[in-house]
């Protein structure tokens, strides 16, 4: 029983793993883009094991790869040549954009990008780092220590000597009244400043689209204008796309290139959609900044064959049916669907986002002032109606994330943005 399994959780897990619901629920199974719990209710899911079930639930072309991987070796560590790891490696060395790229993978986003800060800071030979305020880089000591969002960073210890940078946020701080040319101008102005007061530092890492923080975004070209100052001083630029990486966000295949005046980063790291629920991320960088490790490496977990058989099929199906497309032509429609919903709405801030990552902020009527409680009582009106998704935001967590797998069809686009609707009129 579910009731019996929430007791035996909190007997023997963390207090701070944190649970959605008033009564959490256990998922069982999947199959395309629903779910269903362990009471025999089904959910179309919004959120996809946040942003993990890339393609779809149950994708026969995975499972097969799979367990037909499983029926050879699951796992032989990086000490020995694996041909799954090579291919998915080769693979997306040539869609990162990256020149003379290599790969590196590893079992999560927080050690890719755990494996990012290592290799800036060795290459640099500097300890400081430029974050973005609202981040959220992941669960480890040295990525909690960048990440600019206090709901997620539980500690002020650190490996590192962390700054942070404006930008990330468009419609709040102290530049948001500024139309989007003069919002990016003062931010340069911001970071030039900040750089003329510290030690040289190795790397920005950011978010295109910061996910935990409530899929808010800086005007496209914000991150080439950084790159342009960052390059002059040799300070690296790392883009995180765990979360808006393999044409989640439908006008781009990463979320770097809405910011490709200046050319690619000198790192991205992945994660998350990749795998479709199997455990993989990875860094990709410059070979010289790859190599610069000076002592020996190995992973255990990282680029397994039983994961990396499953990537390769993710990635061929994403690529073969033109799931970024589909993200931008059915995310398109479910975006100005929900903009007409919140119209009505006082308690909605602000609808934004690209693709299928989709943020609905919420905040008392009236004001700008967070409302977390409306958040948390959409989440639940949601999921009464049959509807899973996600909430974030910098702000007190109060926006709803939105986020389907990218085979998401019109149909259930439109079911999905009806229930949301339901659920939103139930707060007022």
């Amino acid at each position: 029983m579910t009731d019996d399994l929430l007791g035996r959780h909190r007997a023997v897990l963390p207090d701070w793993l944190a649970l959605y619901y008033e009564e959490p629920i256990e998922i069982t199974h999947g199959e395309g883009r629903h779910v269903w719990d362990s009471r025999g209710n089904r959910y179309l899911d919004f959120f996809g094991g946040i942003l993990t079930t890339m393609t779809a639930h149950a994708l026969p072309e995975i499972t097969k790869a799979v367990a037909e991987q499983a029926g050879r070796i699951l796992h032989s560590s990086t000490l020995y040549l694996n041909r799954p790891m090579v291919e998915l490696a080769e693979r997306i060395a040539q869609l990162s954009g990256i020149p003379n790229a290599r790969v590196f993978f590893t079992t999560s986003g927080t050690e890719a990008n755990d494996t990012a800060l290592l290799l800036a800071t060795a290459y640099r030979r500097s300890n400081t780092i430029l974050a973005m305020r609202n981040s959220y880089h992941g669960r480890s000591f040295s990525a909690v220590g960048i990440t600019g969002n206090r709901g997620w960073s539980p500690t002020s210890l650190s490996p590192l000597q962390t700054l942070y940078v404006h930008g990330g946020v468009r419609t709040r701080g102290p530049y948001a009244a500024l139309d989007d040319y003069d919002f990016v101008a003062a931010c340069v102005d911001d970071l030039k400043d900040l750089l003329g007061h510290t030690r040289p530092p190795a790397a920005l890492i950011a978010e295109p689209i910061q996910g935990v923080g409530g899929f808010t975004s800086p005007p496209d070209g914000l991150y080439a204008a950084f790159r342009e100052v960052l390059h002059e001083r040799g300070i690296l630029w790392i883009s995180d796309e765990v979360q808006t990486g393999w044409g989640r966000t439908g006008e781009h295949f990463w979320g770097w290139q809405a910011h490709a005046r200046s050319g690619p980063p000198d790192m991205l790291t992945f994660a998350k959609g990749i795998g479709n629920g199997m455990s993989i991320g990875g860094v990709v960088a410059r070979a010289e900044i790859m190599n610069c490790l000076d002592a020996n490496s190995i992973s255990t977990f990282g680029g397994t064959q039983i994961t990396m058989a499953a990537g390769l099929a993710n990635l061929t199906y994403l690529l073969e049916h033109d799931l970024q497309g589909n993200a931008r032509r059915v995310g398109g429609l479910l975006i100005e669907r929900l903009r007409a919903v919140a119209a009505h709405v006082p308690a909605v801030r602000e609808v934004r986002g690209r693709g299928l990552m989709i943020g609905i902020e919420l905040s008392k009527p009236g004001t700008d002032e967070a409302h977390p409680e409306a958040a948390s009582a959409v989440l639940e009106a949601a999921r009464e109606g049959g509807l899973l998704i996600g909430k974030g935001g910098g702000h007190d967590t109060s926006a709803l994330r939105i986020a389907p797998p990218l085979s998401l069809n019109v149909a259930e686009a439109e079911e999905g943005a009806a229930i949301l609707e339901q659920a939103l009129r139930s707060i007022q």
